[in-house]
């Protein structure tokens, strides 16, 4: 939590939006499991031209499982503690992103926000060139990243991810080497069972092709904001529809996320309300965004 939130939300405020649901992240939980099986017939009923389109439309609310994987991580999806472990294991597996490892990341993510050599996600730099924008939003190190963390729980060595703790590192090798299993596995039985395109495309093909509107999606909430602790001014919100809050678990709300990060999904847009004239980025539109960023790289600035 920034030094400065206690100086936009009282405590009395704060405590009115921490609290937790089951019954709200079942429900978000439920529509999203719904949205994947019904892309997911999409797929398996679709044929010639409409195939791509398909498999690209079960990308987008299949990598959209980040959302709860990163509420999980907060332990603001449910009341349960259980129920944020089980669901933010299973949910960060098709993009072999790793809870357990991710949660190592995250946290140090919210404890050094935008502070350079000290926040994991400014590893990768944020792009100085129309090539270098292309190569982020096409997802090469996500992608990069997440085959070096697969091959490092692989060989139980994590020496090389200064987040992760000497006590975590065993059981995020653990699970690590289970999602692999769970990924791998799943992929050659699918084949054998429904043959050898069903993994490429119900789980690679779709992750290739979503993987892009969520990377244009997360480079907008820090890119081009303040590099310092200041949490009204190092993180972006962007106004979006509400298709895109629902299936991002309201993430949009991001610098209200980093701020308060014990207010959950369902709550984020109250605090919205409250702090919103205090927020220093507050942005109408990620494909406004995007298109605006990537045109200054074009000019140069």
């Amino acid at each position: 939590m920034s030094g400065l939130s206690d100086r936009v939300l009282s405590n009395q405020e704060l405590r009115a939006l921490q609290g937790r649901s089951d019954l709200r992240g079942g429900v978000r939980l439920g529509l999203h499991c719904g949205l994947l099986v019904g892309a997911g017939w999409l797929v398996a009923v679709s044929s010639g031209w409409a195939l791509l389109p398909a498999v690209f439309v079960l990308g987008l609310v299949q990598v959209a499982l980040f959302a709860p994987a990163h509420e999980t991580m907060h332990q603001t999806a449910f009341a349960s503690r259980c129920a944020n472990a089980v669901v933010g294991w299973l949910t960060s597996c098709p993009s072999l992103l790793n809870w357990h490892f991710y949660t190592a990341y995250h946290l140090a993510h919210h404890r050094h926000t935008q502070v350079p050599e000290l926040d994991p996600e400014l590893g990768a730099a944020p792009p100085t060139s129309v090539g270098g924008y292309f190569l982020r939003v096409l997802g090469v190190p996500f992608w990069t990243l997440r085959l070096r963390v697969a091959a490092d729980c692989l060989r139980g060595d994590l020496s090389l991810h200064p987040y992760v703790s000497a006590a975590a590192a065993p059981k995020i090798i653990r699970s690590g080497r289970a999602m692999i299993v769970l990924m791998v596995g799943g992929s050659l039985i699918s084949m054998l069972a429904f043959g050898w395109a069903t993994p490429l495309l119900f789980w690679i093909g779709p992750q290739l092709l979503g993987q892009p509107p969520l990377r244009a999606y997360l480079l907008a909430e820090h890119t081009g904001c303040s590099q310092d602790r200041n949490g009204l001014t190092n993180t972006r919100t962007t106004l979006t529809s509400a298709p895109v809050r629902l299936l991002m678990w309201d993430m949009p709300y991001h610098a209200e996320h980093h701020l308060f990060p014990s207010i959950p999904f369902h709550r984020l847009a109250d605090a919205h309300r409250l702090i919103r004239d205090k927020l220093g980025h507050v942005q109408p539109g990620y494909g406004r965004w995007n298109v605006g960023f990537a045109r200054s790289l074009a000019r140069g600035r």
